[in-house]
């Protein structure tokens, strides 16, 4: 496949991606961060043992109640935690995350159909961001990015290759997304907004991104992916067993987040923030790079339709706990996110949105 865009042929373009040419052990000088954005020896921090990690095989009994407890601790403290006994079955997850780095491992020329520099495509392939021509520094990163709902008619546009892509992922995104609405229930009934509150518009989109690190000669200048919170409601991400690569800022502190054999991280969105009226907490966190091993992860984003009104639950304000956060569009709330992190202002994501109390 050669096709011209610009003055780049298609397979040009995709030599970008740091999965086409990073055994050649160079660290090109535009993927260096500046020293105080590079993680340093931070790039290998301890793995944090404190994040919580909460079984929901009790769900629906007795544990209930010390189920949404926890939850809801965790969500206030970190903004992170992890959750086992989940009902996707391991063989699902190990078997999708396989194929996840299979599509990564193809020649070139079998992913060419994916990739694309075009914003507006919907599936697409891309390294670093789809900014890459006008940013001053790359993520050590290829990114596999794409809608799953309504899954019949995305996957029509997902990968064709491997043969069990579409299979595969299709199925695991249907558990993910029923196990989002579950911990959203939980989250809801912990916060006293009664059953339901999340199942309409505000869950409606589900957007898969995979990021591929490949192996990295020197971790502590490069960064994976930087600081920043997630935009959407809720995130579910798949990490691999034995590779170390998430950080959550905590206390002033980077910690990692230790990968646990098919455990699933629940990471709180900038808009569960602002539904909670600041009560639940969006953390800051990044990826920092690997010296030996290829690192892939899959983060499901469930967010609110584009034009959904997002605004603090009635229920949780009070002349006593006045609101904080006006209403407003989500198309609106990420249009703004996209141009803060481009400006490479990310944690300025939220003033606007801020009412002044």
């Amino acid at each position: 496949m050669d096709v011209i865009v610009g003055s780049e042929s298609h397979l040009e373009q995709m030599e970008k991606l740091v999965s086409s040419w990073y055994k050649d052990g160079t660290l090109p000088e535009s993927f260096i961060w500046p020293p105080d954005s590079r993680p340093g020896k931070l790039a290998a921090a301890p793995s944090c043992k404190n994040i919580p990690v909460i079984d929901l095989g009790g769900a629906e009994g007795g544990d209930h109640t010390y189920i949404i407890h926890q939850i809801l601790e965790a969500s206030q403290e970190f903004g992170f935690f992890q959750v086992i006994n989940h009902g996707i079955s391991d063989t699902l997850l190990s078997d999708t995350m396989s194929v996840l780095k299979e599509f990564f491992e193809l020649p070139l020329e079998d992913k060419a159909s994916v990739y694309s520099e075009d914003p507006q495509k919907s599936c697409k392939l891309f390294s670093s961001s789809v900014n890459y021509d006008a940013e001053d520094v790359h993520l050590w990163r290829d990114v596999l990015r794409h809608p799953c709902h309504p899954l019949v008619e995305c996957l029509q546009d997902w990968p064709q290759q491997p043969s069990r892509y579409r299979e595969l992922v299709g199925t695991c995104s249907t558990q993910v997304k029923k196990l989002a609405l579950n911990v959203l229930e939980l989250i809801s009934e912990g916060l006293g907004l009664g059953t339901g509150y999340f199942r309409n518009e505000l869950s409606q989109n589900l957007i898969l991104s995979v990021n591929h690190y490949p192996p990295c000669p020197d971790p502590s200048l490069t960064l994976g992916l930087t600081k920043h919170c997630d935009p959407n409601l809720i995130t579910i991400l798949m990490q691999e067993d034995h590779v170390n690569g998430l950080q959550v800022f905590k206390d002033g502190e980077w910690m990692g987040v230790e990968p646990i054999s098919h455990a699933l991280v629940v990471n709180i969105g900038y808009q569960l923030h602002i539904i909670s009226n600041g009560k639940l907490k969006s953390s800051e966190h990044r990826a920092v790079t690997n010296p030996c091993n290829a690192r892939t992860s899959a983060g499901f984003f469930v967010a609110p339709s584009y034009v959904c009104v997002v605004e603090p639950a009635r229920a949780l304000v009070s002349a006593s706990n006045p609101q904080l956060y006006k209403s407003f569009q989500y198309e609106e709330f990420l249009r703004n996110f996209n141009t803060m992190v481009f400006e490479g202002k990310s944690e300025f994501a939220m003033e606007s949105f801020k009412l002044q109390t």
